[in-house]
Order: structure tokens, then C-alpha cells, then sequence
């Protein structure tokens, strides 16, 4: 049965295992602001403790994904200083006041233990393109624009993109991107690896949805949500031995649980997989190993 939760910015809805998130100011064509991003911080929370939920799909209500920071401030829209209308900021004694919005929603999307795809429905610049970056995939309408424009206003990327951005592209296309500033097409986004595929604009939730059900359908959601933080985590690691030793101790401890006998079982049986371990209770033991020294 379908499930709609409603925040001030965002809706989040929950259909046959996929959670759909939806950047929900159509008017301002979905422009970020301190709200939205409290509103997106609180969406990844439900998904995360949300059992039902083995994939997140991200958009915008509208003709936009979202046109980057609300403006409406005018010239001290990025002095936080000057302005007392950022919720997310607490007061000049709190340990939250420098941070950057953009970047406390892109560590919590880095931080979701379900996978999230983005279908860029429409404009994505500034923040709108830069809260993508830690999205596990990511596809666009064939009418989509993308820009880090940030050079253009004056500042410089935030919301994490100086690491993630150079990751999934390149240094070299992530400088000339940033330099310039410039807004370009779905067609340049995709030629350049930012995205995943292009879609006509009425066939792209079909599709996101599409990736959701492979996922969600065929795998056990304690393996992807582990897998998640493996690939993500092992970017920044110094040595391959790194790696091998998350693998092996994931392989050890998945290996012993229900969900590794299920998925050779209904493999022999030529049946559908059901999966009975749960991200909320049975991840391994070892989980963060980032936190910790997992042969210790």
C-alpha cells in the first residue's frame, strides 16, 4: 500500500519497497534553502529506519530538479552573517553556524545505508547539481540542464563536490565545469559520465523506477546496503590491502547469515529470492569499520 509522508519542502513516498523523494517548491522551481535541506536530512532518516524501503529515487516536482540556492535574499544571500532567516543554523556560538548547508545534506546522502538514484527532471545547477554527486546513480531527462555556477556568483563549490565531483568525472572536466561556471545539456552530462542514461521526459520515474526493481526484486538488502559503504568508502582508501580486508571479513559474516543460504537456495530451486535479514537489526557486527580496525 502506497504511504505519503509531507514536510514543509519535500514529499516522500513509499510504494512496493521504493521511496520516492521529491523536492516539493514546483513555484521557485525547487530552489535549496535551509529548510529544504533540514526537510532532505529528515527524508534520508525515515528511509534509512524504514524496513520497507530497499531503494530511494530522488526528483523535483515541476519543471525543475532544482535551480540551485533560493536567491530571494538578493546580496546577502550567501552572507549567513547578515541574515536570520537560516533555520539550519543555530546561533554564532553554535558548532554548526560556518558549515555549509549543501555539504551537511551531501554527507548524510553519502551516510544512506539504502541505494538513491536521481532522475533530473529538469534544471540542476549549483546545489541542485552538486546534491547528485553522492547519489548512487543517476539519470536525466533528455531536456535536463546541468552548471556548477558557483564561480559565476562569486563563491566556489560546496556541498562536498571538490571530492566527489573530480571521483565520478575527472579532474579535468570537474576544473573546466567549475572554472567556467557554465550551464550545459543533459547530452554533455551524459558523454561525460555524470549521468547514467538520458530519457524522454515522460519515461524517466518509469526508468528510475525501472533500476529500483532490479535492486529491490533480485537482492538481499543487507548485501547492498554493505556493498554501498565498501564501493563508496574504498575511493579514498591508500592500498588495495585496505579493501581486502572489508571484503573478507564482510564475505565471513554474510556468509553465516540466512540471507546467503537464501540466495543459494532459490538460485538451485530456480526461484525467486526472499530475503529475511533486515538492514535495521542485522547488519555485520563490524559495521562502521571505518570507525574502527576491523582485525582488531
Amino acid at each position: 500500500m502506497a504511504r505519503r509522508t509531507t514536510l514543509e519542502t519535500v514529499l516522500i513516498d513509499v510504494e512496493a519497497n521504493v521511496a520516492t523523494i521529491t523536492l516539493n517548491r514546483p513555484d521557485k522551481m525547487n530552489a535549496f534553502t535551509g529548510q529544504m535541506m533540514l526537510d532532505l536530512i529528515q527524508a534520508f532518516d525515515i528511509t534509512d529506519g524504514d524496513d520497507d524501503v530497499g531503494a530511494v529515487i530522488v526528483t523535483g516536482a515541476g519543471r525543475a530538479f532544482c535551480a540551485g540556492a533560493d536567491l530571494s535574499a538578493g546580496a546577502k544571500t550567501f552572507d549567513y552573517e547578515a541574515r536570520d532567516d537560516r533555520p539550519e543554523r543555530g546561533g554564532k556560538e553554535s558548532l554548526e553556524y560556518l558549515r555549509d548547508g549543501g555539504g551537511r545534506l551531501t554527507l548524510r546522502i553519502f551516510e544512506s545505508v539504502k541505494p538513491v538514484i536521481a532522475a533530473v527532471n529538469g534544471a540542476a545547477v549549483g546545489v541542485g547539481v552538486t546534491m547528485q554527486l553522492p547519489m548512487d546513480i543517476r539519470i536525466a531527462s533528455e531536456d535536463a540542464k546541468f552548471g556548477f555556477v558557483f564561480a559565476r556568483r562569486g563563491i566556489v563549490p560546496e556541498a562536498c563536490s571538490s571530492w566527489f565531483l573530480p571521483r565520478l568525472v575527472g579532474i579535468s572536466t570537474a576544473l573546466e565545469w567549475c572554472y567556467s561556471g557554465r550551464v550545459f545539456t543533459a547530452q554533455e552530462a551524459h558523454a561525460r559520465g555524470l549521468v547514467r542514461s538520458l530519457h524522454a521526459p515522460g519515461d524517466l520515474l518509469g526508468a528510475a523506477h525501472a533500476i529500483a526493481r532490479e535492486i529491490v526484486d533480485n537482492t538481499a538488502p543487507v548485501s547492498v546496503s554493505l556493498t554501498r559503504q565498501m564501493l563508496w568508502r574504498m575511493l579514498g582508501a591508500d592500498h588495495p590491502m585496505e579493501a581486502h580486508k572489508v571484503d573478507s571479513r564482510a564475505i565471513f559474516e554474510r556468509g553465516k547469515q540466512a540471507d546467503a543460504k537464501e540466495g543459494v537456495m532459490s538460485f538451485l530451486e530456480k526461484r525467486a529470492p526472499k530475503y529475511p535479514n533486515k538492514v535495521s537489526k542485522d547488519m555485520p557486527s563490524f559495521v562502521p569499520w571505518w570507525s574502527q580496525r576491523p582485525f582488531e
